[in-house]
């Protein structure tokens, strides 16, 4: 172990943060108006998928979907407010199992992501080929990801107050359509008695309810996007959101199912299923109406493509950073956006259109299957986070019951999914291995080059300069220094965290922090002595340590990263505790290991 080094704190909180302007954050409406267009985007094709499997059972399962949503609300609550960083379900994961896991979930997110971006863009031109029938489903399809692409290269992002204004405008568009939707009831309800016929009964009743559950389960996407910039929102917004998107999903999806089962036929709500309520519009008030549905459908989908945009560069930026993708995708343009990760992206949103074929419903099963995996894995890190960061504060908890039922939903969802077309699951693992394996070759970069070193040692010097770039290749990935902040000698919290980054990091130089506020209290030879024993069960680590007079808090985080050169991602701590005035997301970005 190198010699520890004994320095006191000198950067004040107000040199650290001299000549910053306070970042502003977001209210409860401009976060809404954010996460608000995405979940809310689903209405214009959901009660249509659902009475395809459904029937006139459409409104039942998709009020069933709203008390699984109920159960999520709960769940995300817990984990976002102890973890209140951006990155969702990798993010929780990240914090509370191996970096490996978080991947795994990451991989998911990203195919969710895609599948949000090709259905959004995919309904948004059938409802504009209901207006102009020269506009092509499929050219208009990919002409829309591609104008989205370019804007997010271009450093075109979200507004928040765009966004707000759009979800007014689609808020106000739904109400006026359901208002005029009771007007134009038949008052003998003739067309609702004709479908109320078609009721399933004994077991395909039941075939029914699970398929039509199982679809529906659509309409929830996008509940995880508020998870995922959360760092942007003010202080209790965050639930405010979910409170917020959970009623207007409670709302919408099922009376715009009951309308349209008193207003069509079922055989044309399935016919019309991939632009029903444009369809429903006209029959409503006339064309006029029909072009403000479908103005309304082209914002709010829109809106949900670049969402899907700007929230998959941030995720596989942050998976770059912290090595789980090549260093390939943190390339920068002029314009500083990731011009790399938009257009390959872009390159995958269109290879799953073309691959699909355009099919509405193939394209809603492999968004179904990623989301709910999200969802569930969520659910999954709850638990991760109840069992294994107890001391972790909290505002809120979860009942064990709330988040197994919602975990059984959303798994029974995806099975649901997989029995509706086998083919859905295809799709997803056609494009989900194929991320696996890139992220599994990150992990195994080190033997991999090593066997390459060996396979160059054994032919001798022929191949002498390739085998300096590729030791060169290995010293860069293990010379990478990670931070390790420990509260006292523990022996086994301290042999779990080095457990943690021996089997989960690149990095073997570790720089171990000890913090005290009183020389003469220091546990400073407790440390020595268990970081000893732990040289020896870990040689392949170098250690040096750090003894500084000091108080742990996010200065002391800015201030090392700064010192050392380390991101705060490659910083590592052990769980807050309530006595704590801060939070994680007040550390920026450091990681939970123990």
């Amino acid at each position: 172990m190198e010699n520890s080094t004994k320095t006191k704190s000198v950067t004040t909180p107000t040199e650290l943060f001299a000549g910053t302007t306070p970042h502003k954050r977001l209210n409860q409406w401009l976060a809404t108006g954010i996460c608000g267009n995405d979940i809310t985007s689903s209405c214009l094709y959901v009660s249509a998928i659902a009475a395809v499997y459904a029937g006139v059972l459409a409104p039942l399962v998709l009020l069933m979907v709203v008390g699984v949503l109920y159960l999520y609300k709960k769940v995300y609550t817990e984990v976002v407010e102890a973890l209140p960083l951006n990155g969702g379900t990798y993010n929780c994961l990240l914090n509370c199992t191996s970096k490996f896991a978080a991947a795994l979930a990451a991989c998911m997110t990203i195919l969710s992501y895609i599948a949000t971006a090709v259905i959004s863009s995919k309904t948004a031109a059938e409802y504009l080929h209901t207006i102009f029938p020269g506009f092509g489903v499929m050219e208009g399809t990919i002409v829309i990801l591609g104008i989205f692409a370019t804007l997010a290269i271009i450093g075109i992002t979200e507004s928040a107050v765009v966004a707000l204004t759009i979800f007014i405008f689609h808020m106000s568009t739904l109400a006026a359509f359901c208002l005029l939707g009771f007007i134009k009831l038949p008052t003998d309800f003739h067309i609702l008695k004709a479908n109320l016929s078609t009721l399933p009964v004994g077991k395909d009743l039941l075939i029914a309810l699970s398929l039509g559950f199982s679809a529906a389960l659509l309409g929830i996407s996008g509940f995880e996007s508020s998870a995922n910039f959360v760092e942007e929102q003010d202080v209790g917004v965050f639930r405010k959101t979910l409170r917020n998107m959970l009623i207007a999903v409670a709302i919408f999806n099922p009376i715009t199912s009951i309308l349209s089962l008193n207003l069509l036929p079922l055989a044309e709500i399935v016919g019309h299923k991939d632009y029903l309520l444009s369809e429903m519009a006209h029959l409503m008030a006339g064309q006029t109406f029909k072009i403000v549905i479908v103005v309304d459908a082209t914002l709010v989908l829109s809106g949900a493509v670049l969402t899907s945009f700007v929230g998959v560069t941030g995720l596989v930026h942050r998976m770059a950073l912290d090595q789980c993708l090549p260093q390939f995708f943190l390339k920068k343009s002029r314009r500083n956006t990731s011009h790399r990760i938009i257009i390959t992206f872009f390159l995958l949103c269109s290879s799953i259109l073309l691959v699909t074929k355009g099919s509405l419903l193939s394209l809603a099963g492999v968004y179904t299957i990623s989301f709910l995996g999200v969802m569930t894995l969520f659910g999954i890190g709850d638990i991760l986070l109840k069992t294994r960061r107890k001391e972790l504060k909290r505002t809120y908890r979860a009942g064990w019951m709330t988040i197994l039922v919602a975990i059984m939903a959303t798994s029974l969802g995806m099975v649901g999914n997989i029995f509706i077309d086998r083919k859905n699951l295809l799709y997803f693992m056609q494009y989900f291995i194929p991320t696996v394996l890139l992220v599994l070759l990150m992990y195994l970069r080190i033997p991999i080059y090593r066997t390459i070193l060996q396979v160059l040692n054994n032919l001798m010097g022929r191949f002498l300069v390739w085998r300096t770039i590729v030791i060169d290749m290995i010293t860069d990935l293990t010379e990478q220094r990670v931070v390790l902040f420990t509260r006292g000698g523990n022996l086994r919290r301290l042999h779990d965290a080095f457990e943690y980054i021996v089997h989960n990091e690149s990095s073997r130089a570790v720089v171990v922090f000890h913090l005290y506020s009183n020389p003469g209290q220091s546990e400073e030879e407790e440390v020595r002595r268990s970081l000893d024993a732990l040289e020896e069960i870990y040689p392949m680590l170098r250690i040096k340590f750090v003894a500084r007079e000091g108080k742990f808090g996010p200065e002391i985080i800015n201030e090392v990263s700064t010192e050392f050169g380390v991101p705060t991602n490659n910083i590592f701590i052990g769980a807050p505790e309530e006595k704590h005035t801060f939070s994680i997301k007040d550390l920026g970005g450091v990681r939970v290991i123990f």
